[in-house]
């Protein structure tokens, strides 16, 4: 019986089950960080050394602005080498050349060669070039012959020969010259590639200014420079007391 009566005692105590009370207790318990102050060490040394680097580099770009540093250079920048010689003066000439008128041209020079049944894609050169070019027309003082100037008995008048008008050599201005356009063929690229030819723009340049010398000739620019010499010579021997002044020009 006494087993009996053992028996309905409990051999161990169940834990209680918790209640809506104790559970909201234990929620507003914040549970303990695992490791936060090792992560929170980290990043605050981060931030210090972003913190550290952005005012090494204020510092530095204020001693820049201050003129106590050079300036900062880029370690790539284009960098240009003149090795050209000196010049060498070859001669000089004494001109005796009245520029008398100048003209301004502009040319556009369409040259093309290429084989005949040959396509163009295979072997083909063509250039569009736009060349511009001035002359000069000026009357040769230098030429004078003796007698050539008259002066009459009373010295009121006074009667001038002089040479005829020339032009001038063309003179090509590159600055203002270039190449619109161009087109070569397969084999001419290559060719260039293996054996590149550093005068092949002289073609070009040739034939512009062949072309603005011809149009020199047809635009009056003689004629002009004879007029401007002689308004030119009359007003100075005018304001020398001559009354009246005679030019002429002997056949060129």
């Amino acid at each position: 019986m006494a087993g009996d009566g053992d028996s309905k005692e409990p051999t161990r105590e169940f834990p209680g089950y918790p209640t809506t009370d104790a559970v909201k207790t234990r929620s507003d318990v914040p549970p303990e960080p695992s490791g936060a102050p090792a992560s929170g060490r980290s990043l605050r040394g981060l931030l210090v050394a972003l913190g550290a680097a952005a005012l090494v580099v204020v510092a530095l770009l204020g001693v820049q602005a201050t003129g106590i540093l050079p300036d900062f250079r880029n370690p790539f920048a284009k960098e240009q080498t003149d090795r050209s010689q000196p010049p060498l003066l070859k001669s000089i000439q004494d001109l005796s050349r009245y520029v008398a008128a100048e003209g301004n041209f502009q040319v556009v020079v369409d040259l093309q060669n290429d084989r005949r049944n040959v396509p163009d894609w295979l072997l083909n050169e063509r250039t569009l070039f736009v060349g511009a070019g001035s002359v000069e027309a000026y009357v040769d003082f230098g030429t004078i012959s003796e007698g050539a100037i008259v002066q009459s008995a009373d010295g009121k008048s006074v009667e001038i020969k002089l040479p005829a008008p020339q032009l001038g050599r063309t003179n090509l201005d590159l600055e203002k010259s270039y190449v619109f356009a161009e087109q070569r063929g397969l084999l001419n690229r290559i060719g260039e590639l293996v054996d590149g030819d550093p005068n092949r723009q002289q073609e070009v340049y040739r034939l512009a200014e062949e072309r603005i010398t011809a149009a020199a000739r047809d635009s009056g620019l003689t004629q002009r420079a004879e007029e401007n010499t002689r308004k030119m010579l009359e007003g100075l021997l005018r304001s020398l007391g001559y009354e009246r002044v005679t030019v002429t020009y002997t056949a060129p």
